[in-house]
């Protein structure tokens, strides 16, 4: 039974992981006209990337790379799950203290399935959002809920502004296009593309208890990811470029224009308005689009910047910049820096480094330089690399071939260092300094065993390690004081030999609650064990206490669970607090309890 749960669990975690990257949405005012929806208009600071002149011209660009690097059959290099604290935005008037979305950047929200803004919380459970009075614990009860015609996958809050971001229940193929003069007979498409559409819904939630529709735009293309600055929600679609059928004996190709839907009207972006690059990725196989909407202006329309640069591998936020990479043939990885203020959508430049990236976690903006980390790959040979690059995204400093046969397994930067965790049998933890952006270094490593595949500051001298030691998950508290000789100060291990543990943490950080002010770090965990020749399994919310010098302690744990039987619609994603309640939440409910003794409060069941 265990090892069936197990593959189960493993083959949620990965779907959920893959529909995270590949899903979410775009919008709009109803009943806009279609005449108030326009494009950024380029200025003379973009002159780095070049526009179609026609459809036609669009088309042979494509096909003649399709040609040379066809879409079926390439292998996409992958070294980990892609695999994002302050309050959000000002999201409610409320004194109480309350945590937050674990995010990358202070400032740069980072939508979730969960938000709460210190009274209330709004919790994507199914294809529904329901909004619950959270605090007082003793009074919390659903006020509203909102259901989808499709899935809703993430939101954000902003004072009295919920944004939803939804996918469809089924992606149908494409129409194939009807042959011109009188009508023929067509073969079914032997090869057919499918078109996705995403939306986002902006709901005014002044009363929460009846939330209003107010915007809904919707776009062809995959959700690849999105963030929220002040008042602005930045989103990120990957839409195919080409749909391949066979009709009258011959395969043929068509470019799918991206489209933008609102109401009863849309508008397809020509080929005038989408940006393309001469040193851009030959894999030419995506549009890229990044909209801009003013989450509380409804009469401000949305603006966007369309781009054909490749599949986006990564994207990491700054207050002011985009960075979007593009996995490029010959083991390279593309950057591209897109600034954003507001609806200005512009791409300032490009460059290229060695390698791929594993996450938004492998790369930063400090002062006037960009860091990213990556690996290379050479047969079974893996490298591991450090690069520096200026605002032109022209490399200035460089620090390669680090732990020779191993990957990339976590990075963090901080300030003027970088954490890099690589592994193959046991875990080496560097600490690099990158006070001089043109000589970055070693300053010293750590060998242990095991690895980490999140790394989170604690402080300026202590990070925060999660990954796994054999089959258990593992949380490790590392000293970086001495910088030359870092040290494991604490650790936990969920299970021991024989057992197995695993946390969504290693995969989604948004999983993670700390708040070092409480001496509070909140995971979800699962894990097998066997006592006595039986087997069983457990579920939920462990609560550790993290400080120093003691390191970390086990507080307790919470269940959703009331028997015996496990059901995935109970398994903990996330958890929050408010003042000094702890709130876990799973598909079918939510569960209050005291902080500092974790006794329970009160519950409220979500269906």
């Amino acid at each position: 039974m265990h090892s069936e749960i197990r593959r189960k669990t493993l083959t949620y975690a990965v779907a959920a992981v893959l529909l995270a990257i590949v899903l979410s949405a775009v919008c709009y005012n109803l009943g806009t006209e279609i005449t108030r929806f326009q494009p950024i208009q380029p200025t003379a600071s973009q002159t780095l990337l070049k526009t179609f002149s026609s459809y036609e011209e669009l088309r042979d660009f494509l096909t003649t790379r399709m040609e040379k690097f066809p879409y079926w059959g390439v292998e996409e290099k992958a070294f980990g799950p892609t695999v994002p604290a302050p309050a959000d935005m000002e999201a409610a008037a409320s004194t109480l203290e309350y945590s937050t979305t674990n995010i990358q950047v202070e400032g740069v929200d980072e939508a979730d399935i969960v938000k709460t803004d210190g009274e209330y919380a709004y919790v994507v459970s199914g294809n529904r959002l329901i909004i619950l009075r959270a605090y007082p614990p003793e009074e919390a009860s659903i006020l509203s809920q909102i259901s989808f015609d499709g899935t809703p996958r993430e939101i954000f809050i902003n004072k009295d502004k919920l944004a939803v971001f939804e996918e469809p229940l089924e992606i149908k193929p494409l129409p194939i296009p009807q042959p011109e003069g009188p009508a023929k007979e067509m073969s079914q498409p032997s090869i057919v593309q499918y078109s996705p559409k995403t939306s986002i819904k902006v709901y005014s939630v002044s009363d929460r208890a009846n939330p209003v529709l107010v915007r809904n735009v919707t776009l062809d293309g995959y959700y690849f990811n999105s963030r929220m600055i002040g008042d602005y929600v930045y989103m990120m679609v990957n839409q195919p470029t080409i749909q391949t059928y066979e009709a009258e004996g011959e395969v043929k190709t068509e470019v799918i224009l991206p489209k933008f839907y609102f109401g009863d009207a849309s508008r397809k972006i020509p080929p005038s308005e989408i940006h393309y690059s001469a040193a851009s990725n030959d894999f030419l196989h995506t549009f890229t689009t990044i909209v801009a909407i003013n989450i509380q202006n409804d009469e401000l329309p949305p603006a966007y910047k369309t781009f054909l640069l490749g599949a986006a591998s990564c994207m990491y936020v700054s207050l002011n910049n985009i960075y979007i990479t593009f996995t490029k043939e010959g083991e390279k990885t593309l950057v591209y820096r897109i600034h954003i203020e507001g609806e200005e959508i512009e791409c300032m430049a490009e460059g290229e480094v060695p390698g791929y990236v594993l996450n938004q976690f492998s790369m930063d903006e400090y002062g006037d330089h960009f860091r990213i980390a990556t690996t290379t790959q050479e047969g079974s040979v893996f490298q591991n690399n450090v690069y520096i690059l200026n605002m032109n995204l022209t490399m200035v400093g460089r620090l390669e071939n680090l732990a020779s046969e191993e990957r990339i397994y976590s990075a963090r930067f901080m300030g003027d260092r970088c954490y890099l965790v690589t592994f193959k049998q046991v875990d080496p933890f560097f600490v690099i300094d990158l006070k001089d952006p043109e000589s970055p270094k070693v300053l010293g490593f750590l060998k242990i065993p095991g690895y980490s595949s999140y790394l989170h500051p604690y402080d300026e001298d202590h990070i925060i390690g999660i990954g796994k030691e054999n089959a258990n998950l593992k949380i490790s508290l590392f000293d970086v004081s001495n910088v030359s000789d870092p040290k494991e100060v604490g650790k936990y291990t969920v299970g021991d030999e024989g057992s197995w543990s695993d946390s969504p943490i290693l995969w989604d950080h948004k999983a993670l609650l700390f708040d070092r002010s409480r001496n509070l770090l909140v995971i979800p965990v699962w894990t097998e064990f066997v006592v006595k020749g039986e087997y069983s399994a457990w579920q939920g919310a462990y609560v550790f206490d993290t400080s120093l010098p003691s390191g970390i302690m086990l507080r307790g744990g919470i269940t959703h669970f009331e028997d015996a039987e496990l059901q995935g619609e109970y398994f903990v994603k996330r958890s929050f607090y408010i003042d000094n309640v702890l709130y876990t939440v799973s598909d079918k409910e939510i569960k209050m309890n005291d902080l500092e003794n974790l006794q329970p409060i009160n519950e409220v069941k979500l269906y």
